[in-house]
């Protein structure tokens, strides 16, 4: 699928990805989407507004304290809104999780360097393969 940058993402993540951004469309009553190559930095143009989503796989429902991440390659990239979903892979079932102005969101999000460990509050941790920028899923304005 898609190669843009130093960080794509598996896979699974890039097929999660499409799957978000189809069901975002199905939701505005867009035809859905089935390209594969660079998209320009946004998925979705609505009201005049370019527009990313961006889905996170999860093996449970997202609760408010969640993170969204977005990776810091895409940040110079022509979108206007960052769109957050998030599925349960093991239910099969996609949560729209909330949205941002772009701009609002570098400068609210925190932001890690790559290779740099992120503690959940879980008590597990992981290692950080790309820069990325996270912001909660409180932190979103809600979907209306």
């Amino acid at each position: 699928m898609g190669n843009r940058f130093d960080f794509n993402g598996n896979k699974e993540q890039q097929y999660l990805g499409l799957i978000g951004e189809n069901m975002v469309r199905k939701y505005y009553n867009m035809p859905y989407s089935f390209s594969e190559g660079f998209d320009g930095g946004h998925d979705i143009i609505l009201n005049g507004y370019k527009i990313d989503v961006k889905t996170m796989g999860r093996t449970v429902d997202p609760q408010p304290h969640y993170a969204n991440n977005f990776v810091a390659y895409q940040k110079e990239l022509d979108c206007d809104i960052l769109y957050f979903t998030s599925i349960n892979k093991k239910t099969s079932t996609i949560f729209f999780c909330g949205w941002t102005w772009k701009n609002d969101f570098l400068n609210e999000a925190l932001y890690f360097e790559q290779d740099a460990i992120r503690h959940r509050d879980d008590g597990t941790n992981f290692k950080i393969l790309a820069p990325l920028y996270e912001i909660s899923n409180k932190n979103l304005n809600e979907i209306k």
